[in-house]
């Protein structure tokens, strides 16, 4: 990450890079190190707040609600009845606060290691903590590994995996061991659904990966969801989910398609559109099935 009085810059190596953002006179609002990361704010021309941790971008005001919605919405709708949920990281709440949008879920706990990271959201991001008082929301500042771990076996319906990138307190949230605790801790029809980069940079470094340790862990059928982010490295972002038994199916289509509340992104074509393919991820994914 580099950062003048003028431009926010974070490059990204494996695709030779970069994506600045132009910074309004109010510059950096915020900095602080917290136990496990830095956690920094500014204030940008055309994209409004942005978070960042450890000089990468999180989120931004202008298109967050692409990646929040597209991480809650289709996985959601995916589940025949989503009553428990658990939401992994997810420190920013947005991604709490569109699955709280579901009249059918009846608890959702959010785990996020980091408590200074919805501290900060809260102060700079409030529009993404409006349902942070919801009844239905519990929120743990603990380490969401271990507490999956000791997670009562089939209590939950759907886990919501809103990590950082697999490097520091999120890089344990991408391994075999992590899937097969999530896969004990889901009940029957169980649905898992993990943020999981870009596939022009990261197909055989972490999304073939991810796809196979889910498998290995117990999971029967697997799904990407393609969706467009632009403040991401290469514009082009993904989220996968993972069935725990059974294929991964669009099982409430309909009420997806009569939709209840408000959305930007999502809409029940969009959910379809998602899990079209490219013909070099399909062809990766062929290969992955064949083995």
């Amino acid at each position: 990450m580099l950062c003048d009085d003028q431009w926010f810059i974070e490059r990204c190596e494996e695709t030779g890079s970069a994506f600045a953002l132009a910074l309004d006179s109010d510059g950096r609002l915020h900095r602080e190190q917290s136990a496990y990361q830095t956690i920094e704010v500014y204030s940008t021309t055309h994209f409004g707040r942005v978070m960042v941790i450890d000089g990468f971008l999180m989120l931004t005001e202008r298109d967050n609600f692409i990646y929040h919605e597209m991480l809650a919405h289709p996985v959601l709708f995916s589940h025949p009845q989503p009553r428990r949920v658990l939401i992994v990281g997810g420190g920013d709440c947005g991604t709490l606060r569109e699955t709280l949008k579901h009249a059918m879920v009846d608890e959702v706990t959010q785990v996020d290691i980091d408590e200074r990271v919805t501290r900060v959201a809260e102060q700079f991001f409030p529009a993404l903590c409006a349902s942070n008082g919801d009844p239905r929301a519990a929120l743990r500042f603990a380490d969401a590994i271990d507490w999956v771990r000791q997670a009562e076996p089939g209590s939950l319906d759907v886990i919501i995996v809103d990590s950082t990138d697999p490097l520091g307190p999120g890089e344990g949230l991408f391994t075999e061991a992590f899937y097969r605790d999530c896969h004990a801790a889901l009940a029957e029809h169980g649905l898992i659904v993990q943020q999981s980069e870009s596939p022009l940079a990261h197909m055989a470094s972490i999304i073939e990966p991810m796809h196979q340790a889910m498998r290995r862990a117990g999971f029967t059928d697997t799904e990407l969801l393609g969706f467009a982010q632009p403040t991401y490295p290469t514009g082009w972002w993904t989220a996968t989910v993972a069935a725990k038994d059974g294929p991964v199916r669009f099982e409430r289509a309909a009420d997806a398609e009569a939709l209840a509340f408000h959305t930007d992104y999502y809409t029940a074509d969009i959910h379809r559109a998602a899990v079209a393919q490219p013909a070099f991820v399909q062809r990766a994914f062929d290969a992955l099935a064949s083995r």
